[in-house]
């Protein structure tokens, strides 16, 4: 076998993410200090970070650069390994009542970190990518088995050169049946391959068991592909025992990580947003109640993740009874709202009452609208597809409301639909980070619609 020195990247991501680590600290703490000398608390503080990371780092395995390459899944990896680091942090924190820790210093440094990390992976990323592609780094490859199913897998990695694979040779289910097992591994051998890729449309259960145990004697992975196409369809392997299963969805299942991250910063932000914002809620209290009859909030029912019914809170920005008449959609010359009305809900001011529902966990600070069950209805009539947003939480801002606004009407509502149908094959809290940014650009350039 050739050496690979790409076996070593996992340890040198490792180290690399220990010094930005250090990094940042030292940073930090001259930021705050005025000095790179360290003492008493934030050397406490230093020993503490460092020692957890390298446990935390090590379980989590968050250095592993995998195939084929995916910046997003790698950052997100990393994003949960911090959060889980910072909980152990301030868990010992707590516990030995280490309370001389600058707040500041500890902001400054994870931020930091971040930025570096972000900074760095992206330039990895994008070199190993770069030299994948121009033929280095490359791992040869040996398919056994179906030659149609082979041919897709060719065909695929042929238009994926940053996957960094050449095929060294194709063995045939047909040269398979004529030959003896002992030729068949010594010409395995002879290839030299890195992996292994069976495809089988009827896999020989007792071959595959022996080219397993054939390949761990000798450090070659083995991969099981099946002949299934999914095209815009998803996958999850799912294993009862000893029987792997394939679970097919229409649109990608989010994994419980994603699921912990997103939450995660869905109650921090909210109670940043709560605890930072509390002055505007005052005053934006005051004025409704002030420029109009009635309570100064509003609630409405909306239908939330899985078709659960459940309320929505908003500062009124319409006079009382604005829908005596049936369910209405507002546009932006809708006589029913109140002059301090138009101006909340062109700032989006109306909508910050929605972080209880954050908190309270029926919404998300990212998601698509939540809307009414009338509106639902008439929308699935033409857009039968809208029933996939049901399974995320809905939110309070979304990629549709950031690039299309409120809708006026059905049709309206229906165009919005197809963002956040792109959300929805792509959630990870990159994504949010990215459609809370364009919320902030468009309620600064205050729109009208």
């Amino acid at each position: 076998m050739s050496i690979r020195y790409s076996k070593h990247l996992p340890a040198l991501v490792f180290f690399c993410d220990l010094l930005l680590l250090n990094l940042s600290l030292y940073i930090s703490h001259f930021i705050i200090f005025n000095t790179y000398s360290v003492y008493d608390a934030s050397a406490i503080f230093i020993l503490v970070v460092n020692t957890t990371w390298i446990a935390v780092s090590l379980m989590s395995k968050n250095f592993d650069v995998k195939r084929p390459l995916v910046l997003k899944d790698n950052i997100n990896r990393f994003l949960l390994t911090l959060i889980y680091h910072l909980l152990l942090v301030f868990g010992i924190i707590y516990f030995f009542k280490i309370y001389d820790i600058s707040r500041s210093e500890v902001m400054i440094s994870y931020s930091m970190f971040f930025l570096f990390i972000l900074a760095y992976r992206s330039i990895l990323f994008f070199s190993l990518d770069y030299y994948r592609k121009k033929g280095y780094n490359h791992r040869q490859i040996l398919i056994i088995g179906d030659e149609n199913i082979a041919a897709r897998l060719v065909k695929s990695f042929g238009q994926h050169p940053e996957y960094g694979y050449d095929l060294s040779d194709l063995i045939s289910e047909d040269m398979i049946i004529n030959m003896p097992e002992e030729i068949l591994m010594n010409t395995i051998l002879s290839k030299r391959p890195d992996e292994i890729f069976i495809c089988y449309k009827q896999l020989d259960s007792d071959l595959l068991k022996r080219l397993i145990s054939f390949g761990d004697e000798n450090l070659i992975k083995i991969k099981v592909v099946s002949d299934l196409i999914l095209s815009n369809n998803y996958a999850r392997l799912v294993d009862y025992d000893s029987f792997p299963v394939l679970q097919i969805t229409s649109h990608p299942e989010i994994s419980v990580k994603i699921k912990v991250l997103k939450r995660s910063f869905d109650v921090l932000f909210s109670l940043f947003v709560v605890t930072a914002g509390a002055p505007v809620f005052v005053i934006v209290y005051i004025i409704t109640k002030a420029t109009s009859k009635g309570s100064a909030f509003y609630r409405q029912e909306r239908i939330g993740q899985n078709g659960k019914p459940f309320y929505i809170y908003k500062f009124r920005s319409m006079h009382v009874n604005a829908e005596k008449n049936g369910p209405q959609l507002s546009n932006d010359a809708d006589p029913r709202q109140t002059k301090w009305g138009v101006i909340i809900r062109r700032n989006k001011l109306d909508e910050l009452p929605q972080f209880w529902n954050v908190l309270k966990g029926e919404m998300s600070v990212v998601g698509p609208r939540p809307e009414r069950q009338h509106f639902i209805e008439k929308i699935l009539e033409k857009t039968p597809h809208y029933k996939k947003l049901l399974h995320l939480k809905p939110g309070i801002t979304s990629i549709g409301q950031v690039h299309y606004g409120y809708a006026e009407n059905i049709d309206q509502m229906r165009d919005r639909v197809r963002y956040d149908l792109i959300y929805l094959q792509n959630v990870n809290l990159n994504a949010d980070l990215s459609i809370i940014y364009k919320t902030v650009k468009v309620v600064l350039k205050r729109p009208g619609k």
